[in-house]
């Protein structure tokens, strides 16, 4: 059976760790400005690492069925260096950041940051919404 028949599958077990990871994070992240503790103990932390892993593998594997190359197919490219940028950003709204005020401008960034690859996602193409803005 050829990888490829099992890309419905993956798709979507991949569209479905983007919304648990997505709601996940701005949940913790919430609670963090609201001055919770809850978002750093152990569970959510790793239910978010649980949870990114599949995601990451189901990308990865959609990735090789669909021979992808980020280099080439540039909205792909532009999805994973915006993947690296959010991963910083979460990491400062989460607990990095020295106050309230920094953390909530992280989170902010964050969810702009990834809000932006879904649009990439959706259009395949690395101006993501702003593609439609731009004359044809």
């Amino acid at each position: 059976m050829a990888l490829i028949e099992y890309y419905l599958p993956f798709r979507h077990a991949h569209m479905t760790a983007v919304g648990l990871s997505l709601a996940l994070f701005a949940t913790r992240g919430a609670a963090v400005l609201a001055g919770q503790h809850w978002p750093m103990r152990r569970w959510p932390r790793a239910a978010s690492v649980l949870i990114d892993t599949v995601l990451l593998g189901c990308g990865v594997a959609l990735w090789a069925m669909l021979g992808l190359n980020p280099l080439h197919d540039t909205w792909l490219g532009a999805k994973l260096v915006l993947l690296l940028a959010y991963i910083v950003l979460g990491s400062f709204a989460l607990k990095r950041a020295p106050t309230r005020r920094a953390k909530a401008a992280f989170y902010v960034a964050a969810l702009l940051c990834v809000a932006f690859m879904v649009s990439i996602a959706w259009a395949h193409h690395p101006a993501g919404a702003w593609r439609l803005l731009a004359p044809s």
